[in-house]
């Protein structure tokens, strides 16, 4: 379980631009109506209803909100079917990016996607197109605060755990697809809620960008990340740190 974390900037996270409250409420909504859908309406039963319920709490999302996206997996008052879908292409530099969306109109979220990735200077490609380029793992992150590095590797490894990445800031916590909910419980059990936990995309190479690229992929996923149907966005490329300062600042 020991190694190092490359993957600070590979799931792309925009931060401060993050402040457009409207855009992060209809996509924690939308999660929580599929998970609801999907599974049970009630979060003790439900895991990744109780996730998607803990990600909007964090968010300052009210609790009125919280429940109508409940509701909404019922039929009450919304007769929108959402569905879950994966597009993948290639950005700037050949950089391999995931897209995954929870829409209620698949023919204009395709096309918005596909234009997203034409104007940016990329390409939409087909289903499995990059994703043999990635793992598909379960991935918890707890504040650092929540126990010591140790306490977390030692309570993951008993888990059934794969990884554990510790810093100043979070414990990140790697599991298999099939281990993440064993893993999840034991460990929110031990330390309470995790800030994230779901199953993501880990790329199994990076390729490393100059600026110039860097700049030109960052447009690419942070347009992506604007869009409303989409929740999730991927890549496996690697900026150094004060490369990415400078294009963040």
């Amino acid at each position: 379980m020991a190694g190092h974390s490359q993957f600070k900037n590979i799931m792309h996270r925009k931060g401060a631009q993050d402040a457009k409250r409207g855009k992060i409420f209809t996509k924690l909504q939308r999660e929580i109506t599929i998970s609801a859908k999907l599974g049970l309406p009630d979060p003790a039963m439900n895991p990744r209803l109780r996730a998607a319920i803990q990600a909007a709490r964090k968010e300052n999302m009210p609790k009125d909100n919280i429940e109508r996206a409940i509701k909404r997996a019922t039929g009450d008052g919304d007769d929108s079917d959402y569905v879950e879908i994966r597009y993948e292409g290639y950005g700037p530099a050949g950089i391999a990016v995931i897209v995954e969306a929870l829409t209620d109109n698949r023919n204009r979220t395709a096309a918005e996607v596909r234009s997203i990735f034409t104007k940016h200077g990329g390409s939409l490609g087909e289903t499995n197109s990059v994703s043999f380029m990635f793992n598909r793992v379960g991935e918890l992150v707890f504040p650092a605060k929540a126990a010591s590095a140790d306490a977390v590797f030692e309570a993951a490894l008993e888990a059934g755990a794969d990884d554990v990445q510790s810093d100043d800031e979070s414990h990140t916590v790697t599991t298999s697809v099939e281990g993440f909910a064993a893993v999840r419980d034991a460990l929110e059990e031990k330390f309470g809620a995790p800030d994230s936990a779901g199953l993501v995309w880990r790329p199994l190479n990076t390729i490393a960008v100059n600026e110039e690229q860097g700049a030109a992929l960052l447009k690419l996923l942070d347009t992506l990340d604007d869009n409303d149907d989409v929740q999730r966005v991927s890549a496996n490329f690697e900026i150094p740190d004060e490369i990415m300062a400078r294009l963040t600042a």
